[in-house]
């Protein structure tokens, strides 16, 4: 592996790109219209194999943040999540939050923005159901386009970060 100095936040796209090649993680990127919404991506995703994505940049009233990367078919009970992960009720993380810890904006939340949160302040919980594809679909820390990779490079990202994702059934919650 090459040896590789982390960008300084929050990143761009290049320089996410640049981190892959170093860590010899195989990627492909399909530009688009910017989508917002996973109904918004349904046109998109017909020509792109794999796992699609829903990110959910949560918080709750004690300031715990936490990012959820789930199949964008998950369905997510909010209202008792709070009990499996052990904090205070969730609601979404406000868009100046969002942008201070995974230097993103809303629409574009990924879990590759978690290049951006060097000081791990956002907890990173991964669906499971997810995680049973081959090749996972996020956007490159912008909506307006799809970037793969593969689920175990994806593994890989994340713990090149000093992380360890939390991977849980959230649809049997």
């Amino acid at each position: 592996m090459t040896p590789f100095s982390f960008p300084t936040p929050p990143v761009s796209r290049a320089e996410l790109f640049a981190l892959f090649e170093a860590l010899e993680i195989t990627y492909a990127t399909y530009e688009h219209a910017p989508v917002f919404t996973v109904d918004d991506s349904q046109k998109i995703k017909t020509h792109m194999p794999g796992g699609h994505t829903k990110n959910l940049f949560l918080a709750d009233k004690k300031g715990a943040l936490i990012l959820i990367s789930a199949l964008h078919s998950t369905r997510i009970a909010l209202n008792q999540l709070h009990k499996t992960l052990n904090c205070g009720r969730l609601s979404f993380g406000k868009e100046e939050l969002l942008r201070e810890t995974l230097g993103v904006a809303p629409g574009s939340v990924t879990a590759f923005a978690l290049v951006n949160d060097p000081d791990h302040m956002v907890r990173f919980i991964l669906d499971e159901a997810l995680m049973a594809h081959d090749t996972v679909n996020f956007h490159p820390l912008e909506n307006n386009a799809t970037t793969a990779v593969s689920s175990r490079d994806l593994l890989r990202f994340v713990t090149s970060l000093g992380r360890k994702p939390e991977m849980l059934n959230l649809e049997a919650l």
